[in-house]
């Protein structure tokens, strides 16, 4: 029991201090902010992939010295990502139309760290085009999206412990996982909360419900333990759904997000930095 408190504990500062300093970082908000915002993914999703191609499904492939099929690891790897992949796009559906897009031409990607916040929609709403009440419920929307999607990325963290649950915090490949998700999840509560403040919701009161979107992240970290530690095979089948998560996240998040706010080599360089620091993490 005391194992499972300290992964609740460290999904909490993950899960809902991500969000939450996500929602304090847009209490302060700069317009400069998107080259360091793109870096920060990079540097992430580097970090990410190498622990999921280097760790996570080795151990899927090798599960506490058994031997599991390679196609039953991909089966599972390929459910995490369309689990996520649909998820997302359902978040992208509910929200991108409570907050209206000014004209035809106005782009529908995260090209700028304003774009990925709804942050240039800013004018037209305070000038009457849209009342502020319609970017205060695309903030509730977003906080509810956000919350169930953090239930499957609270289960990489949950799986990544369940391989060594005698080794909390010398299992480097679960902490490292819960450090990488909780950089992913700053710019997710900046989306989350900067609608509710502009919305008219008071600050501190914004950053309490964009920390509460992360709760879910628990949840989830609680149920990939528990369904890891039932054996070798539901440990490699949860290391696996992880593995298919955190690819998409990555490769269908993190990456175009950073590239479109940065259009540069800087953002290729730091993610290139992300996996030589991950490779450093697990192996030395």
């Amino acid at each position: 029991m005391q194992i499972l408190w300290s992964i609740i504990g460290i999904t909490v500062l993950a899960g809902m201090g991500g969000t939450g300093l996500g929602g304090v970082v847009s209490c302060l908000f700069r317009k400069d902010s998107s080259k360091t915002v793109s870096l920060l993914l990079s540097f992430a999703a580097g970090v990410m992939t190498s622990v999921v191609c280097f760790d996570l499904l080795t151990e899927a492939l090798h599960p506490k010295g058994a031997s599991i099929s390679v196609f039953l690891v991909v089966l599972g790897l390929g459910i995490g990502y369309i689990v996520i992949a649909a998820l997302n796009a359902w978040i992208d559906r509910e929200t991108n139309h409570e907050v209206a897009h000014i004209d035809s031409d106005h782009p529908k990607t995260a090209d700028s760290l304003e774009e990925l916040t709804h942050a240039n929609h800013y004018h037209e709403h305070r000038h009457g085009s849209q009342p502020r009440s319609g970017l205060f419920l695309a903030g509730i929307v977003m906080a509810a999206a956000i919350a169930l999607h953090n239930v499957p990325e609270g289960m990489v963290i949950g799986a990544s412990f369940a391989r060594d649950p005698g080794e909390i915090l010398a299992n480097r490949g679960g902490l490292t996982m819960a450090m990488v998700i909780g950089l992913h999840n700053i710019p997710e509560g900046m989306a989350v909360a900067v609608p509710l403040i502009s919305g008219g919701m008071p600050k501190s009161r914004a950053v309490l419900v964009t920390a509460l979107s992360g709760f879910p992240t628990v949840l989830g970290a609680v149920l990939g333990y528990l369904v890891g530690a039932m054996g070798p095979l539901a440990l490699a089948l949860s290391l696996s759904f992880a593995s298919g998560a955190m690819l998409y996240v990555v490769f269908g998040e993190l990456l175009p997000e950073s590239i479109l706010m940065w259009r540069s080599k800087a953002p290729a360089a730091a993610a290139v930095i992300g996996i030589i620091t991950g490779l450093m993490i697990i192996y030395v």
